[in-house]
């Protein structure tokens, strides 16, 4: 009797309506012609009761490749594809002969309606085993999964023989073709608990669909998002633990800047790095408010404690806005931040008053500085072209938060000797002046007299005025274009 790979039983998948056991007849039937086999045509396994270690009610009944008790003789051979000369397999092995117990067989579904009545003809002489081949493709080890199977058969406690992922892989496809349930359930169950390589994955992800939906629900659960929207959570969670949860802050905001760098979703990112921005600015802004425009009342040690904890505030979230600003532009996807900064009227306008008072700069000395690093960073980004902004936007950009940076150089000391970030913002804004209509940039280059230090010492401004009056005094000819 001959099964072919090409007849194997047929898995349904979890969407088909009938269940796996349902083609166990049909393959049954695949396997209707029994003819003699010749002890010559094959190579037998040992006869000798295989000793694979086991604690088995089905070992008492009889042993594994036993010749003397066996009634079954079922030839393995390797199907070979024509004209195919590499055989993965070695000659030796490529027809295997071994003796079996139909008592002990008839555990697998498939061989328990292959020996039924229904599908096997009268024989001769009832002492006579009786004589089935199998098919067995030709990949390695093929037929070690396929005799280890077998072997299973006739024990009860599998846990030491599936004691890897390899095995567990290497046994599944063929307990499938035989419809042996307890195999299956073995070989799920180990993987289900133990962690799989990227290869192992895609060999479970390639079973997946033999298994029945109870068999790899618990498989498919690693590898499948509960909700649409995990990835934004999770990218939400890691922005949020870097940024508030650690005191080794640097080092996890690394690690998080890399994974959002190396994330496969832009969209994803950005929502994410979006919804970051708006709650740290929300913050800033709220504190800054509260710290401008106390509504409180209290004794005066009360009113400076939470003047300071507002202040405090406020600059621990401006340093958080600074990291998802440069994640922001890292990624390309900082327009949004863009548009929102250059919307900050009420903002800029508390900054001013907030920077006039005396009062933060024992607090928060650094507090200019760290805001107007992110509006340069912001403002590099819109002048290199790297965000396209439109026109309304570079001119209120410019025009909210030039004022913030001379009210900045002129009351912050820390502001005053860190000239670099400020000739560079000066520079950028002048860059981003120079993108705007005349009659807008006449109006902002105005209020840039204030960059100048001593007349050889500014250069940029020069530059920006000496353009501004070129393009006012030699408009282009259009018809001589």
């Amino acid at each position: 009797m001959t099964v072919g790979s090409s007849r194997k039983r047929q898995y349904v998948q979890h969407s088909a309506s009938t269940s796996r056991h349902s083609s166990v007849f049909a393959a049954a039937a695949a396997a209707a012609d029994c003819f003699p086999l010749s002890d010559k045509s094959s190579t037998e396994v040992s006869k000798k009761p295989h000793t694979l270690p086991r604690t088995s009610s089905f070992s008492s009944i009889a042993a594994f490749n036993d010749a003397s008790t066996a009634d079954i003789v079922l030839r393995l051979y390797l199907e070979v594809a024509p004209f195919d000369s590499s055989g993965s397999e070695s000659p030796a092995s490529s027809d295997v002969q071994i003796y079996l117990h139909s008592c002990v067989i008839r555990r697998s579904k498939y061989f328990s309606a292959l020996l039924s009545d229904r599908w096997q003809p009268k024989k001769d002489n009832d002492s006579d085993p009786l004589r089935l081949s199998f098919s067995v493709p030709a990949a390695q080890g093929s037929m070690d999964s396929h005799l280890a199977v077998l072997e299973l058969l006739y024990v009860d406690d599998m846990s030491e023989s599936i004691d890897s992922t390899k095995a567990a892989l290497d046994l599944l496809p063929v307990a499938l073709k035989f419809l042996f349930e307890d195999c299956v359930k073995s070989c799920v169950r180990f993987l289900e608990a133990v962690p799989w390589t990227d290869e192992e994955e895609r060999r479970v992800m390639g079973l997946i669909p033999f298994l029945q939906e109870e068999e790899s629900r618990e498989l498919l659960a690693r590898v499948s998002p509960g909700r649409n929207d995990s990835c934004d959570e999770m990218l939400q969670g890691l922005i949020l633990a870097a940024i508030h949860n650690y005191p080794n802050m640097a080092f996890v905001k690394a690690f998080v800047a890399k994974l959002l760098k190396d994330f496969s979703s832009r969209e994803s990112a950005k929502r994410v790095l979006k919804r970051a921005f708006e709650m740290s600015l929300k913050v800033v802004k709220e504190s800054l408010e509260e710290y401008s425009s106390p509504n409180f009342r209290g004794d005066h040690n009360e009113t400076e404690a939470i003047q300071r904890l507002n202040l405090h505030t406020a600059m621990t979230n401006a340093k958080h806005l600074s990291w998802v600003v440069e994640r922001m532009i890292e990624l390309r996807v900082a327009d949004v931040a863009v548009d929102a900064w250059s919307e900050q009227a009420s903002f800029t306008a508390d900054l001013q008053r907030a920077f006039r008072d005396d009062g933060w700069r024992g607090i928060v000395p650094g507090f200019p500085s760290v805001l107007l690093r992110c509006t340069s960073k912001l403002a590099n980004a819109v002048a290199a072209g790297s965000i396209l902004a439109t026109k309304q936007v570079r001119k209120r950009f410019v025009k909210h938060w030039l004022p913030v940076l001379l009210v900045s150089k002129d009351h912050s000391p820390l502001l005053s000797s860190n000239k670099n970030l400020c000739i560079e913002l000066e520079e950028t804004f002048l860059r981003i002046i120079s993108t705007l209509p005349l009659s807008d940039a006449q109006e902002l280059l105005q209020q840039c007299l204030s960059f100048t230090r001593n007349v050889d010492d500014c250069p940029h401004l020069f530059k920006a005025f000496n353009t501004w009056f070129r393009r006012a005094t030699h408009p282009p000819q259009l018809e001589k274009l």
